[in-house]
């Protein structure tokens, strides 16, 4: 067949785009597939004992044994009878076998300012605390700290803590494979450049892998959405320090009241917190740097506590639907419905999903169906259950049953460009 361009044309244009190309390659290369926690509970350094998850289990099982159970539970804060039966068990042994799954220990505003001779010495033992209860098997799957901000008045407060509990984790055992640092109240791409800087030096200093210390940056005040110059500095973070984050993590009371919302009205779901995290959905799509919600202090205790259920797993769900799959819990009371609206989100939905990648399996193996889904559609569908199998609230038996897969196929639908990569 005869063509009109020539090749040099070709040539030309691929000079062109090589620049495209190659930020397209390294700074939006997608997830990497990991698994991604539901939550992160924190709770203040001083409070953290090895088994600190444990006990959490206990108090959340008693409270929800105290609301008529766990299915009983799920009906009170508008789950389906029929669903709440079918998850209730699955919760049950969640809650049994792993209640935390993403643990950070709090030296920030859970812990305020006790003084350097108090947070040394609470550095030092929190990270003991840590291999205390790996050697018990209490550890969750994720753990770390929140160190305080590197605004000037505890910029050297928190690089010290940071150092002292990196260090003495070192010193006793090494690192845990799942280990998470959160860097609070960033305003500046300055400042996590600077997080950087600190991260790169411990890990020369202690013979670490570059790139071992990757860290989350909290988006809790303005500047960070909207820079003074008119630009969003938190859109600039994935290529200023490519690799080093791991998620962004919105605060919820930092960021509305920085705006002068009043406390009555501060809320996950205010207009303020969406255009929030929606930007920061922009500003990370594609990088890989994975988005976590914020929290509730509305509290299931008391009398009070049916409502504050019911308020907790409804912005559970919300923030699943809007693509926040990881939010805060701060109180043990909370765990029943941060479990019981995540596995009802992931069951109700798991049939249409699981349906819809069956006839993608069999149009590519040939069969034609009525239903013809973009390759994005896929990999969204694929995702969904990738998440509700790696949290539980599907099993990986169902999975082989439905779609006659395994994780590793799944994850391939979900990640096609990895298996190319990898090789």
């Amino acid at each position: 067949m005869r063509t009109a361009l020539a090749r040099s044309d070709l040539t030309a244009i691929d000079a062109r785009l090589a620049a495209s190309d190659e930020l397209l390659a390294t700074g939006y290369p997608g997830d990497d597939g990991s698994r991604q926690p539901v939550h992160t509970v924190y709770v203040p350094a001083d409070r953290f004992m090895p088994e600190l998850s444990v006990e959490w289990a206990r108090a959340a099982l008693a409270a929800a044994d105290g609301a008529g159970g766990l299915a009983a539970l799920a009906v009170t804060v508008g789950i389906d009878a029929a669903l709440a039966a079918e998850i209730a068990p699955r919760v049950l042994e969640k809650l049994e076998r792993e209640p935390i799954e993403d643990l950070r220990i709090d030296f920030e505003d859970g812990y305020g300012d006790r003084g350097d001779d108090v947070e040394d010495a609470d550095a030092v033992r929190a990270a003991k605390r840590v291999v205390a209860a790996g050697g018990a098997g209490f550890t969750p799957p994720f753990i770390g700290i929140r160190f305080k901000s590197f605004e000037a008045p505890t910029r050297a407060r928190g690089i010290r803590t940071l150092d002292l509990f990196i260090t003495t984790l070192i010193e006793q055992s090494g690192l845990p494979d799942g280990l998470a640092l959160t860097l609070p109240k960033v305003s500046t791409v300055a400042q996590a450049e600077a997080m950087a800087e600190v991260a790169a030096a411990l890990e020369r200093v202690h013979g670490l892998p570059d790139g071992r210390l990757r860290f989350e940056v909290q988006v809790e005040t303005p500047q960070l959405v909207l820079g003074a110059d008119g630009t969003s500095p938190v859109a600039q973070l994935a290529s200023a320090l490519r690799g080093r984050i791991s998620g962004l993590h919105f605060g919820t009371y930092d960021y509305s009241a920085a705006l002068g919302i009043s406390a009555r009205e501060q809320s996950m779901e205010h207009p303020a917190a969406d255009f929030a995290k929606q930007v920061m959905q922009l500003a990370v799509a594609g990088t890989g740097i994975r988005l976590s919600d914020g929290s509730t202090n509305v509290l299931p205790v008391g009398e009070h506590a049916e409502a504050a259920w019911r308020l907790h797993a409804r912005l559970v769900r919300r923030s699943l639907e809007r693509g926040f799959p990881q939010g805060w819990d701060l109180h043990p009371h909370q765990l029943p419905t941060r479990f019981l609206a995540t596995y009802a989100y992931y069951r109700a939905g798991y049939s249409e999903a699981s349906a819809r990648l069956r006839h993608r399996l069999d149009q590519t193996a040939g069969e034609e169906r009525d239903v013809l889904d973009e390759p994005a559609t896929v990999r969204a569908l694929a995702g969904f259950v990738l998440r509700g199998v790696r949290c539980g609230a599907i099993s990986p038996a169902e999975l082989a049953a439905d779609l006659g897969i395994d994780d590793a196929a799944l994850l391939a639908l979900t990640h096609p460009r990895r298996p190319q990569e990898a090789g």
